[in-house]
């Protein structure tokens, strides 16, 4: 069946959901989820927003954007390789200087193409370490200051949907993504006592510049082809979704990975 691809819907305005919150982001440079992220915390009213990437020159000009939009004072960014723990304590350690963080957006991830006959253990380790490993490390440093300032935090991983479908030559990130899953539901059990939530979104197809550069058009039509509204999100929709679990709005939820995705069976 031939999939009719529908418009993206109008932006939605803000309603004000992060009202004077202190909010860090990975993988926040560019034009991608992350950066997608930022911008919408902003306009929902975050007082503070710290955004972290590998990239230094990107995340420069980020911050640059974002403070010329919203305040220099309320933008700062921290270049930050979620893998070197150092560097993620750093990244907190100037989030806080404005006050205890209220919420953490784990986005960073790497992907990569390789049938499971030829991946190496190199391949396999820079998916795991980056995508779960990393998005582990940032879980537990943000929870121990998080507990430590008691503060009812709030913590938002990316997922994807490849953790529940197979994909072919994605065995690595599949494996990673599914991690993030579980690590989401497991250590919300552990953070309910403190009053932290911690839930994750689950995209399928969200396009931006960096995904149209390591991923061939035919590949991505044929993704687009699986999407029941026959097109891929827009990076703000799946960041819709990242403040709606940062938010009040979500109260009652912990442990959830919410699917953002119109794939159909």
């Amino acid at each position: 069946m031939t999939r009719i691809e529908q418009p993206v819907p109008e932006y939605v305005a803000p309603h004000g959901l992060l009202e004077g919150r202190r909010v860090v982001i990975t993988a926040a440079a560019g034009a991608g989820i992350g950066s997608a992220a930022a911008i919408k915390c902003l306009e929902e009213g975050a007082a503070h927003v710290v955004i972290g990437d590998t990239h230094a020159g990107r995340l420069e000009q980020s911050r640059d954007e974002l403070g010329s939009r919203f305040g220099a004072d309320r933008v700062s960014a921290v270049v930050c390789d979620v893998t070197d723990e150092d560097q993620v304590g750093r990244l907190l350690d100037v989030a806080e200087e404005s006050g205890p963080i209220d919420t953490m957006i784990n986005n960073a991830g790497l992907g990569g193409t390789a049938s499971i006959l030829e991946m190496t253990d190199d391949q396999w380790g820079k998916v795991l370490d980056v995508t779960l490993t990393g998005t582990f490390r940032c879980v537990r440093a943000v929870a121990r200051r998080m507990v430590a300032s008691e503060t009812r935090g709030v913590i938002v991983n990316n997922a994807s949907v490849i953790g529940w479908r197979a994909q072919e030559s994605q065995a690595h990130y599949a494996a990673a993504k599914a991690g993030v899953m579980a690590l989401t539901r497991s250590s919300a059990i552990d953070l309910a006592p403190h009053g932290i939530r911690v839930n994750a979104v689950s995209p399928s197809l969200a396009m931006h510049p960096f995904l149209e550069k390591v991923t061939s058009a035919e590949l991505l039509e044929e993704l687009k082809g699986r999407e029941a509204f026959g097109r891929s999100a827009a990076p703000w929709e799946i960041a819709n979704v990242m403040v709606f679990l940062a938010s009040d709005y979500s109260s009652y939820m912990t442990g959830e990975v919410v699917s953002v995705s119109s794939q159909h069976a």
